[in-house]
């Protein structure tokens, strides 16, 4: 199975349209959040992206709730939009947490959660899934520009507990495209301009 993940379009409609040719070549497409910014323009992108027709994996990022992007893509037939919860595409299993963990400094029109609130939202996710996320696990493509990290550890201690078989996230821009491994599982930090990776 052939995945094409991104993240972090913040209302970039030449990066969507780009993402809809990429998706003709695989067979399910991951976006792990922040269509918007601030909540603002998430049918910029949306709409494009909509021409997608293979299963596409949503999670929000805390630039837009999970309400929000489930009323923005209430016409995208392919597409389900994840927050807690799972789903299964060609036998394979998937499970996004979406917003902003921990809490950001950006105030309070970030959708954000606690790490409580995370490890909530993270306990049912099954072993060896492909977990969806807007936030990176603490400690790995969470490196800001300064060199602080700034991931989850709910995500983390549930990567080691369940050992997915990839992390899909976004969030931290100066991480982009870069790739580590947890233990047994592939965490990649997607970025807007798409990268496929392969389910082995």
């Amino acid at each position: 199975m052939k995945l094409l993940c991104f993240s972090d379009l913040h209302r970039d409609v030449d990066a969507a349209k780009r993402l809809v040719e990429l998706a003709t070549e695989v067979d399910v497409v991951i976006g792990a959040g922040d269509f918007a910014n601030q909540h603002q323009g998430l049918h910029d992108t949306l709409d494009v992206l909509q021409a997608i027709r293979c299963p596409a994996i949503l999670v929000p990022g805390n630039g837009e709730t999970v309400e929000e992007l489930k009323a923005a893509t209430v016409d995208w037939e392919s597409a389900t939009v994840l927050h807690g919860s799972g789903c299964s595409v060609m036998g394979v299993e998937f499970w996004g947490v979406g917003g902003g963990i921990p809490v950001t400094p950006f105030g309070p029109w970030s959708y954000d959660f606690d790490e409580n609130q995370a490890a909530e939202m993270l306990s049912g996710c099954p072993p060896r899934c492909v977990l969806v996320v807007h936030s990176p696990p603490l400690d790995t493509v969470d490196h800001d520009s300064s060199g602080r990290v700034r991931g989850s550890r709910a995500i983390r201690e549930t990567v080691k507990q369940k050992q997915p078989r990839w992390v899909v996230c976004g969030h931290i821009h100066s991480d982009w495209e870069n790739q580590v491994r947890l233990g047994q599982t592939r965490v990649l930090n997607a970025g807007p301009r798409g990268v496929v990776i392969k389910l082995e």
